[in-house]
């Protein structure tokens, strides 16, 4: 009896043992994730080396929506793989702290195993919820006015200066890309620079997607060599009125689409300037757009549900466009590639829930007011409207999902969101990159190189010039032919 009771404590012991073992490799993948393992990215040997020019990611749901464009761009050469998250959670899963860094590790095996050189992300909110189709990336570039901010950048800078993994998290503390814009940055040494051009669409239901699918279809078949396409239209104004400050000479808005236009040789100039008389509001909008143009650019002031700008050195604003405003386009499918000038207008993550939420957190009264200041209580930001509007609007939209800095935010006067856009104008102009996310991951290399990041003596320029680029998304798909194809 002695050996029996012997054996049953051994065996306890031993389950005991198991039982910690098991909870300990199921339980704690936080616990460790501030160690070395994290550090260590294990090879995804399901990768077979092959050739791919563009991966679209989607949530499972949407896949057979996605498969005409995907057909369509292997019709036009553009070798591609719809990806499910489902996949993508399966092959990556020993790699990855959440869903987001397990897409972009899937993301840069692709890249090193495929040769992929874009990356469609289909999905945003799911509906008017909280909850993601697809996952995002929110940094810690925190300000005053927000703490986090989506960037869509991350999914493009798969690899550091080391050639590894570019995690934007270099603490291992889960906190990415952590840099408070008056103190000084704890992560750090995070080089920004895209191996990939990553676009999104940040559709919310099935109905959007195949919208988008057809929209892109037919733009590549139909814009070639088209009169409507040789049109390139600016809204602009005096985006820093002088009287404010004795710096802010001239009508900004107006200095910066003249420099686009001055890259964009061969397109009608159509200026829609408030210094001229002929933007006063969304009247004088409308009819130009609906006309159809090729390139479309609003360089002003925003929020997720409007766009505006000042009249010249005046503290009077003309709102320019609203959502409302967006349902009066029917370009029908002379569809402009666009870019957004203003803060937030491509903030991506707003929902009507937001409303609920402000009043909660901050009363009837404060909580309407941080509404209609913030704008981000409507069922969809501007630029993504813009874009997934069925009868007309653009076909791909560039904008900001946080705050639009520019030259007047930094000490040293220089650079900003403005001279970004100047930059994807000039790649396509100027250097005759016409594929969409080509432009756009040139722009920002071009500007990161130009502003580089000083991380041993980081200053608040240099924090703008990092949020700036973190913060400038593309919706839509950056395989995108700007111009269309020739007829077969």
């Amino acid at each position: 009896m002695g050996e029996i009771k012997k054996m049953k404590y051994k065996y306890k012991i031993m389950t005991v043992f198991v039982i910690l073992f098991f909870f300990t490799m199921c339980f704690t993948p936080n616990i460790i994730a501030n160690t070395e393992i994290v550090k260590k990215e294990k090879t995804v040997t399901s990768f077979k080396n092959g050739n791919y020019d563009l991966l679209i990611i989607t949530p499972d749901k949407w896949v057979k929506n996605l498969k005409p464009l995907s057909n369509h761009k292997e019709n036009v050469g553009i070798k591609n793989r719809i990806i499910p998250l489902s996949e993508i959670y399966d092959t990556i899963y020993w790699n990855g702290r959440d869903d987001a860094e397990k897409i972009k590790y899937y993301i840069k095996n692709a890249y090193e195993y495929w040769g992929i050189r874009y990356v469609l992300l289909v999905g945003g909110h799911d509906g008017q919820s909280y909850n993601w189709n697809i996952p995002v990336r929110y940094v810690d570039m925190g300000n005053s006015y927000e703490a986090k901010i989506l960037s869509d950048l991350y999914f493009a800078d798969l690899i550091d200066d080391k050639g590894n993994f570019s995690s934007w998290d270099t603490n291992y503390d889960q906190k990415y890309m952590d840099w408070y814009d008056t103190k000084n940055p704890i992560d750090t040494y995070v080089d920004f620079t895209p191996e990939i051009a990553v676009g999104r669409l940040p559709c919310r239901n099935s109905v959007e997607v195949k919208n988008m699918v057809n929209k892109i279809i037919k733009y590549e078949q139909t814009a070639y060599n088209k009169e409507w396409f040789k049109k390139m239209v600016a809204i602009a104004g005096d985006t820093y009125p002088e009287y404010k400050n004795s710096l802010w000479k001239g009508y900004e808005g107006e200095h910066y689409a003249d420099m686009a236009f001055e890259n964009m040789t061969g397109f009608e100039q159509i200026r829609l300037y408030t210094s001229l008389g002929n933007f006063n509001g969304p009247k004088e909008i409308i009819p130009v757009i609906n006309k159809g143009c090729g390139i479309l650019y609003f360089v002003g002031h925003g929020n997720p549900m409007v766009w505006a700008n000042h009249y010249p050195n005046d503290e009077k604003i003309t709102k320019g466009m609203m959502l409302r405003h967006m349902f009066m386009l029917y370009n029908f499918h002379k569809t402009p590639v666009t870019v957004v000038s203003g803060c937030h207008n491509s903030q991506f993550d707003i929902t009507i829930l937001n409303i609920i939420k402000e009043i909660k957190n901050h009363g009837l009264q404060e909580g309407i007011q941080r509404i209609l200041i913030r704008g981000e209580g409507a069922y969809e930001c501007f630029s993504w409207l813009l874009t997934n509007r069925a009868l007309g609007g653009s076909v791909s939209t560039l904008g900001c999902t946080a705050l639009g800095f520019t030259k007047e935010d930094k000490v040293s006067f220089d650079g900003g969101i403005n001279e970004l856009e100047v930059l994807f104008f000039k790649e396509y102009g100027q250097n005759k990159i016409d594929i969409l996310g080509d432009a756009w991951k040139n722009a920002i290399t071009n500007y990161n190189n130009k502003y580089p990041i000083d991380w041993n003596d980081a200053t608040k320029d240099d924090w703008v010039d990092a949020q700036i680029i973190q913060t400038w998304a593309l919706f839509g798909d950056p395989s995108l032919k700007i111009g269309g194809y020739p007829e077969n």
